[in-house]
């Protein structure tokens, strides 16, 4: 790609049953000052979520089998751009997120980004658990690459090159993908960009329960290579 010419970036957003969120998410980043090929692949949505996001692109897509990452692998390579990002559907990012993940990207050596996250309408618990994570996140960047799936920015010639999400896991394929990218050059956290969260997991089925679930979840991972939840169960 000449130097000249400017970065062509996609943006794939996997959904199923997303019809109160997806509105907001592209509605927001139809006022992004920067041209974004945007992509939404649903998991066969009961709800409006289809028709609502054909109102603002054409580049919507139904898959028949359900899963984020084949979603997210789907969407990816029905992708142009040389930058992709993938969003969770109920995440808000904000108006300059794309200037920020150039900027990490104008760095050859920088194969994949991730950012902080802000919970949305934030209750004083989540506020603290939020911030010690965004830490423990940035942290750990330069020996255990980690990112959740809200926001994850790859150059597509290192997505490719490692075969994208791992579509046997139904969680931690966002971890995973970040571990793998990184031993192809360098997976970072972005300092100063957030995207803000929805909160519903959490109140559905409180913060101690959801967090206890994260760690059992990433130990098995790690020790035995697979997840100890089967499928990732939707809340809405």
């Amino acid at each position: 790609m000449p130097a000249t010419q400017r970065p062509k970036v996609s943006v794939v957003i996997p959904t199923f049953r997303e019809e109160k969120y997806i509105g907001g998410l592209l509605s927001t980043l139809a006022k992004v000052d920067y041209p974004l090929e945007v992509i939404v692949v649903d998991g066969g949505s009961p709800d409006e979520t289809v028709e609502v996001a054909r109102c603002f692109t054409d580049k919507v897509y139904r898959i028949h089998e359900r899963g984020i990452a084949k979603a997210r692998n789907y969407g990816a390579y029905q992708s142009t751009g040389d930058i992709i990002v993938f969003l969770d559907a109920d995440v808000m990012p904000p108006l300059d997120f794309v200037k920020k993940i150039l900027d990490v990207f104008r760095d050859s050596r920088t194969v994949g980004a991730t950012c902080k996250i802000v919970p949305e309408h934030p209750r004083t618990s989540e506020l603290i658990f939020f911030s010690l994570y965004n830490r423990l996140i940035q942290f750990s960047a330069r020996f255990l690459p980690h990112s959740r799936g809200e926001f994850i920015a790859v150059r597509r010639e290192d997505f490719v090159q490692t075969g994208g999400f791992d579509e046997r896991l139904p969680c931690l394929e966002d971890h995973d993908l970040a571990f793998r990218l990184s031993k192809l050059g360098r997976f970072v956290v972005v300092s100063d960009l957030y995207v803000h969260e929805s909160m519903r997991r959490v109140r559905k089925s409180g913060l101690d329960a959801v967090l206890m679930m994260w760690i059992a979840n990433y130990v098995s991972f790690i020790l035995l290579g697979r997840t100890i939840s089967k499928t990732w169960r939707p809340v809405r």
